[in-house]
């Protein structure tokens, strides 16, 4: 596969793979490419452009969080998840915080995010990514704004478990809880033969003034009028009127993730590239 580096990308706009050329939903040639990860060559994670997270983090999920697990593959961003134990030295006995009770991890994977490096308001953003739909297994691309959770705004642009896809909009409802629009669709929508897992599919986001989309493979997942959403504790704002950051990650089990106890490992969340466009102005 010939791969272009993100420098020429942004030099020659108009050059574009021939698989580009009929990205789903089609691209409006207003939109200019203004970052990207294209994952080239082998080694670390470029951590200019992505930081992780570490340790037990959100869930009540199974991993722990490590860098060691997420690593550049033959021009792919490879997250792996492994069964390995991981002492956690966070551990305290009798403790309430759900972080602190359990002393070791059972399994360990990666969690990346360009928080507090980058984050855009507005624009189309495009994964090409794949992975095996298997119990206990939680791959995600995601967003969040900048603040407290949920205030600050999630788009859930793809989160698979339990056997579904799911494409979400979360915001603040009353009295802090959090408000969502969940997109739910069988993994047999879109899973039509063993091939699925070992082709690369395109997530893309499509977020301006008027309303946001989700679309896997130009099927439409989710959408949300923007005129819609208010914060419902605290100011009352549109929490997607102010930037998001981006987030890829592998979570494993946790009360939603699923039972990865018959789950063979590792296991492998592949993306290709991370790409965001946007309109002048």
């Amino acid at each position: 596969m010939i791969r272009l580096s993100f420098a020429l990308l942004m030099s020659l706009p108009g050059l574009l793979r021939a698989e580009e050329e009929a990205v789903q939903p089609p691209r409006d040639p207003a939109y200019q490419l203004v970052w990207a990860d294209e994952f080239e060559g082998d080694g670390p994670v470029d951590e200019t452009k992505w930081r992780f997270e570490e340790g037990f983090v959100r869930n009540h999920e199974l991993q722990w969080y490590q860098k060691d697990n997420a690593s550049r593959k033959n021009g792919l961003l490879v997250i792996e998840g492994r069964r390995e134990k991981v002492k956690n030295p966070r551990f305290e006995e009798g403790s309430r915080d759900w972080k602190k009770q359990r002393w070791e991890a059972d399994y360990t994977s990666s969690s990346i995010t360009t928080m507090g490096k980058h984050d855009w308001t507005f624009g189309r953003f495009e994964v090409r990514a794949r992975f095996t739909p298997l119990s206990g297994l939680w791959p995600a691309i995601w967003t969040t704004g900048r603040g407290r959770w949920p205030h600050a705004g999630e788009i859930d642009i793809l989160e698979y478990y339990s056997g579904r896809i799911y494409a979400n909009f979360c915001w603040a409802g009353k009295h802090g809880r959090d408000l969502w629009n969940t997109g739910s669709h069988s993994i047999g929508r879109f899973v039509t033969d063993d091939s699925w897992k070992d082709r690369f599919h395109l997530w893309v986001l499509e977020w301006d003034e008027e309303k946001m989309t989700v679309w896997l493979d130009g099927e439409v997942l989710n959408t949300q009028l923007m005129k819609h959403v208010k914060n419902q504790d605290g100011p009352a704002i549109n929490p997607f009127l102010g930037p998001q950051a981006f987030r890829l990650n592998m979570a494993i089990g946790g009360p939603q993730g699923g039972d990865p106890s018959k789950t063979e490992f590792p296991q492998r969340y592949e993306v290709d590239y991370v790409r965001i466009y946007q309109k002048d102005g």
